[in-house]
């Protein structure tokens, strides 16, 4: 698919604004990663992870900003949404998106032990669901990793 500049200058300024509900994320000890769910160039909700203060196992970023956005929309048909998240979704958000029939995906980091976006499963694309999402990878990785790497080494303490 085309992607045009003015998409391409869309997704990198929403995902910089996932980015910093990551970072703020990375503040509160929990594990940083943001994400942003947004039509066109409006942000309809923003969620950055809430397992350890929630005591939530289902607390990620992309299930808040989803459950925010069915709230503001006074629908669980998230139709013609894009969702942005500095990590690419695990096989339970994936499954969100599909079920919320989220238009569009777009992640920063791949996660090479959950990622169900194309890494180890690929969720939104999958034929045999009844709804499939356009998917975007990549979109300003290397400060999703960062934020991601530099948050891990710091709960390890120095090396050996």
């Amino acid at each position: 698919m085309y992607i045009s500049l003015a998409m391409e200058a869309n997704d990198d300024r929403m995902m910089r604004i996932a980015l910093g509900m990551a970072k703020a994320a990375a503040l509160r000890g929990e594990v940083p990663v943001g994400a942003v769910l947004a039509r066109d160039d409006e942000v309809i909700a923003r969620a950055s992870n809430r397992r350890e203060r929630g005591r939530d196992a289902t607390a990620h970023a992309e299930i808040l900003a989803i459950r925010a956005a069915c709230r503001r929309l006074s629908s669980w048909r998230l139709s013609g949404l894009t969702l942005y998240a500095t990590l690419e979704p695990c096989p339970m958000c994936a499954g969100a998106l599909v079920q919320a029939r989220i238009a569009r995906l777009v992640y920063g980091a791949p996660d090479p032990k959950a990622g169900a976006a194309g890494t180890l499963y690929d969720i939104p694309r999958d034929g045999r669901l009844n709804h499939r999402l356009e998917v975007a990878g990549g979109v300003l990785a290397e400060a999703s990793s960062a934020l991601l790497r530099d948050f891990f080494r710091d709960r390890r303490g120095p090396s050996r």
